[in-house]
């Protein structure tokens, strides 16, 4: 069976998360879905880079699904999204891929960003798709701050308790805060992720941005190894997976 890799966008506040589930619609259950209506019916399973939280936004996620027959690439992406439609998922690419490819195992690094809509006013058109924090953050020292999680540690306090990683210890590439206007956005980059890594992290950062803590708070909440020594979970409408790299493909 021909093997594609797809390029996936979507509004996560419209879904309980990307894996389908009883207590609600599925980006993976929209795919699937979509998928099975290209195939005739045929059921079809969606692999996913990585599995989205409810409310998670993508912007770059990626999957890989097997097709019963070979159809062109772009015949694959506008047949999806014309499945898809209302709902807020769409294919940007599509491409026809070896079978030994897969949109998890053949990973190398996911990258992800945090939109922190920093202002008085509340969001009028960004309400889930940003954190709002009305107090000002200081994106320099939460850039300093970040620094100390960089390299490979045991991440145990950024870790949601129902957490399916084998271990807690991750290396994390960069972990980036900046200010653009009245946004504050932090972007982060790894191989893998713990379940409410970015989350987690993102929270902590922002009792440094507003003051509360300081970089040597910061690198005792990573020493601890407990889950109650780091700063809260920001809400999940503010984070995105912006892109998901892999090695080149053999043209």
């Amino acid at each position: 069976m021909p093997r594609y890799r797809l390029t996936v966008e979507y509004d996560g506040s419209a879904f309980v998360g990307w894996q389908r589930q009883e207590n609600g619609h599925s980006v993976q259950a929209a795919l699937e879905d979509a998928a099975a209506a290209l195939a005739n019916g045929t059921a079809v399973t969606a692999f996913a880079a990585g599995r989205t939280d409810s409310g998670v936004h993508a912007l770059g996620q990626v999957v890989h699904i097997d097709l019963p027959r070979d159809y062109p690439a772009a015949t694959v992406r506008l047949a999806l999204n014309s499945h898809l439609r209302p709902q807020p998922v769409a294919v940007v690419e599509a491409a026809l891929v070896p079978d030994d490819f897969h949109a998890r195992f053949s990973a190398q690094k996911r990258h992800y960003r945090y939109r922190i809509l920093n202002r008085p006013a509340i969001p009028a058109l960004d309400a889930k798709r940003v954190w709002h924090v009305f107090v000002p953050l200081d994106a320099a020292v939460m850039h300093d701050a970040a620094q100390v999680l960089l390299g490979r540690h045991d991440f145990t306090s950024f870790r949601a308790a129902a957490c399916q990683a084998k271990s807690p210890v991750k290396t994390l590439d960069y972990l980036n805060v900046s200010r653009h206007g009245e946004e504050v956005i932090i972007e982060t980059g790894a191989r893998s992720f713990l379940h409410n890594q970015v989350r987690a992290m993102t929270g902590t950062l922002k009792l440094v941005g507003e003051g509360k803590w300081n970089p040597t708070d910061v690198q005792n909440a990573l020493d601890a190894r407990a889950r109650s020594a780091a700063g809260p979970n920001a809400p999940p409408g503010g984070l995105y997976l912006t892109r998901v790299d892999y090695p080149e493909m053999p043209a």
